[in-house]
């Protein structure tokens, strides 16, 4: 069984698996976000898709219930904070949360091992990123779903920063990530941007942000006046970008969006050391990993941060800050692999 302490925008629906739909909550009210505690059995290793929502409770609105801060606390493992990409039901973006915490636990890599804190916006789960089913009013409207929640996302991270401050309190030595997949990215660029148009504050909030797959425009973090990601530094101690020239989704992405995607070339000047030192970044290329089935299932190359062993390692390494190289442009599979 995975605990999965999630936050969602989601508006309850009941005829939807897992009691959520694609309607969002007023976005002028962060206190209409429900915090809950998902139970997730029958998650294996062997199929990315497995896993059941057991049970969902400690319901609260505004933040987690005193009871779930006390279980995040009291674990005392480091905390994961994951927000998943486009074309996720609630059902896939809780499971897929415990599939992610269940990965890591298995690298064998003590800092990996992680209680997860996961935030769910409201895509419509309707989209399979390859042709011929790839509609752009589908895509379209995920993105500005993605795009709208970064106001209460924001807030959860309001939440979470203070969550940091009472776990490092007990856990001096602990840590704190954070995982963005795909259009992921896209929601996290607007929830940066909201915290600092709204604090103004650069709090270090994470000391590892791990963006796959960034369903983003590749220069978000070049972007001037506090836009987009270019303040995330000012959050997470160090940031690692993973980015694949065979991920289908970001080729259809590209042409969709008529820009370059973040997750598909990485950083529009990844080689220039003063926009992107090595001392804050660190750039994977993973085109040539294909150690998974690529088309089984047809979005499997977007998916390659999970679904690779090879990239799993590296993430794992990355959160226990032995990432080999540790910063600077390099690539996956490594020449011994």
């Amino acid at each position: 069984m995975v605990k999965v302490y999630f936050a969602t925008n989601r508006k309850k629906d009941p005829s939807k698996p897992g009691g959520f739909g694609a309607d969002m909550v007023p976005t002028d009210n962060p206190s209409e976000v429900l915090y809950a505690t998902a139970d997730v059995q029958g998650t294996r290793l062997d199929d990315a898709s497995s896993g059941t929502i057991a049970s969902i409770s400690q319901e609260a609105t505004g933040g987690y219930a005193d009871a779930a801060v006390s279980e995040i606390i009291g674990a005392g493992k480091n905390l994961l904070v994951f927000i998943h990409g486009f074309d996720n039901s609630f059902e896939d973006a809780i499971k897929r949360a415990a599939f992610n915490a269940e990965w890591l636990r298995a690298s064998k890599v003590p800092a990996a091992d992680t209680t997860v804190l996961a935030f769910t916006w409201p895509s419509e789960g309707m989209l399979v990123a390859a042709p011929p089913h790839f509609p752009p009013e589908a895509y379209f409207e995920d993105q500005a779903q993605a795009g709208k929640s970064g106001y209460h996302i924001g807030y959860f991270l309001n939440n979470i920063d203070q969550l940091r401050l009472d776990f490092l309190k007990r856990h001096p030595s602990g840590k704190i990530f954070l995982l963005a997949h795909s259009m992921g990215n896209h929601a996290l660029q607007a929830a940066v941007q909201w915290w600092f148009d709204s604090r103004g504050s650069d709090d270090l909030m994470f000391d590892a942000a791990v963006l796959a797959a960034a369903d983003e425009v590749d220069d978000t973090f070049e972007a001037r006046g506090g836009t987009r990601l270019s303040n995330l530094p000012k959050l997470a101690e160090r940031i690692t970008i993973y980015y694949s020239q065979r991920d289908v989704a970001m080729y259809l992405s590209t042409t969709l969006n008529l820009n370059a995607r973040l997750g598909y070339g990485g950083p529009d000047d990844k080689s220039d050391a003063s926009v992107y030192p090595d001392s804050k970044f660190r750039i994977v290329d993973c085109t040539e990993v294909a150690d998974f089935p690529p088309l089984d299932p047809p979005d499997a190359t977007h998916q390659y941060y999970r679904r690779s062993k090879i990239v799993r390692a590296d993430i794992a390494s990355v959160f226990a800050g032995a990432a080999v190289p540790p910063g600077g442009l390099t690539t996956l599979p490594p020449p011994s692999v």
